[in-house]
């Protein structure tokens, strides 16, 4: 745990800066969005027992609170909580990831055709203006990496955004969008897959804008199906690896 504990927070920073406001609520929100983050990218490895001691102790928050945002964590599919064994974070499993594609690949492509009936003339200047963001960091990770943060710096929360349905939005981008994250993740630093995925975002964008909605669906369920593709053959090489569980 201390090199994950590393690298959630280097041991110069305070824990005052971490958690500047004093409310047992407030500390709660902070943990889990820090807890929450350190899980998606990874740096709370899949599988790993969640040492409360530890990062009470690092957070400098009491074991309420902390408990609270490990509930909120489980409410995000993040971590498990079994009786007599605690909260650990979720495995990266090979049919879980199967299915959660399945359902990025039907309901964002859905979400991206009615995005390309409904977006504006602004809209799609905001989405070309996010890819513009990305393909600098693209560059300044030479092209080994493609990692987008969360809410509207998120290419695919956007389009979803931009659907304008509020159910699919909901399923999409709250109940489901950081275990989508998690899984996403994986993926970003394959290396071929950033400047892949960078050139089929610009084609969906094009779809988008030129109001096909047809086109605009299909380019985003092929770019889902070619990220499944790739997931899964990086957590088949891993369980070949390590035949007990990919978080293990």
């Amino acid at each position: 745990m201390s090199l994950i504990v590393d690298n959630i927070r280097d041991e110069s920073t305070p824990t005052e800066a971490l958690l500047p406001t004093a409310t047992a609520s407030t500390r709660a929100d902070s943990v889990f969005d820090s807890l929450r983050t350190a899980i998606v990218r990874g740096e709370l490895s899949p599988g790993s027992k969640i040492n409360e001691p530890q990062l009470s102790k690092l957070y400098g928050i009491s074991r309420g609170p902390l408990r609270e945002a490990i509930r909120r964590l489980e409410g995000c599919k993040l971590v498990e909580i079994k009786a007599n064994v605690g909260a650990r974070v979720v495995e990266l499993d090979i049919q879980k990831a199967i299915e959660i594609y399945e359902i990025r690949e039907a309901l964002e492509g859905l979400a991206c055709g009615l995005a390309a009936e409904r977006a504006t003339s602004a809209d799609c200047e905001q989405l070309r203006a996010l890819l513009a963001r990305h393909e600098a960091q693209i560059e300044s990770e030479d092209g080994k990496r493609y990692y987008q943060k969360e809410g509207d710096l998120d290419f695919h929360y956007l389009i979803v955004s931009l659907s304008g349905n509020t159910r699919l939005f909901n399923l999409l981008c709250d109940e489901l969008y950081h275990l989508l994250r998690l899984y996403r993740v994986q993926t970003s630093s394959q290396p071929s897959r950033p400047a892949q995925a960078f050139r089929e975002h610009h084609r969906i964008v094009d779809a988008i804008e030129e109001r096909d909605a047809m086109l605009a669906e299909l380019l985003m369920r092929r770019h889902i199906a070619s990220a499944k593709a790739t997931l899964l053959a990086q957590l088949d090489h891993d369980s070949e690896l390590n035949p007990i569980g990919v978080g293990s």
